[in-house]
């Protein structure tokens, strides 16, 4: 089994404000169907700058978010003064046995180490409670967002939906939404400059990449002298039930 890249994992903090603003939210569809109808307090773990977050708190849930980087969870909590926002990790989640209804990970889960994470969403986790990944992926079969893919790295919605789960979770289902994202050339930027690959590259190859990006948004025919961009994004979401 792949570890994870530690480095790579907490390189976000040197990114937070662009990571923030750059980043996509998750779909409603997506957040529906993760969560249990009953669920009243939920977990967000990796919570980032929280995207997530902000969604689960609109729905009037009792949310908690830990994340280990303190530069995300300080925009976390100038949004969300109100949301308890906790340092910590999914292999040491500060949170006590059988304390929540749901545990959701957003674009987060392949950044952790399985084994040690499994054990510990499975102690936080009240018995019959959920846990929800979520991924968002560009939907690259489109002509911009493909030559997008070749500058930044191409992303593949399927390499996601092949996670796996123990048998400690049962009920295992898949589910995809595909939907648009509206944002601004500025935030297409903040995007790619928010990502580990591109935060962890040596400085020439991070200028390279950037500049590189910013020459198609200035050449493309469907993205020249435009102030508003649509990127077509399909989400994975993966929900299974603690035995």
């Amino acid at each position: 089994m792949t570890r994870p890249d530690k480095q790579r994992s907490l390189s976000f903090g040197a990114e937070a404000a662009a990571y923030e603003r750059g980043r996509p939210s998750y779909p409603p569809e997506a957040i529906d169907w993760m969560l249990p109808p009953d669920a009243r307090k939920v977990l967000d773990l990796g919570a980032g700058t929280g995207k997530l977050t902000t969604r689960l708190v609109q729905r009037g849930l009792d949310v908690v978010a830990v994340d280990p980087i303190p530069e995300m969870l300080e925009l976390l909590r100038n949004s969300l003064p109100d949301t308890p926002a906790l340092l910590g990790t999914a292999e040491e989640i500060p949170l006590p046995d059988n304390s929540v209804d749901a545990v959701l990970v957003a674009q987060a889960w392949h950044w952790f180490d399985p084994e040690l994470a499994v054990k510990e969403v499975a102690r936080v986790l009240r018995p019959g409670g959920r846990l929800g990944l979520v991924w968002n992926a560009r939907d690259e079969r489109m002509g911009w967002v493909r030559d997008l893919g070749r500058i930044i790295g191409s992303e593949d919605a399927h390499f996601h939906e092949k996670t796996t789960l123990p048998d400690v979770f049962t009920d295992v289902e898949r589910y995809r939404v595909e939907w648009t994202s509206y944002l601004t050339p500025q935030a297409l930027i903040d995007l790619v400059a928010s990502r580990s690959y591109c935060i962890t590259s040596p400085e020439q190859v991070r200028t390279r990449t950037l500049d590189r990006v910013r020459e198609l948004l200035a050449t493309h025919p469907a993205l020249a002298n435009s102030a508003g961009l649509a990127l077509p994004y399909i989400t994975v979401c993966i929900r299974a039930t603690l035995a």
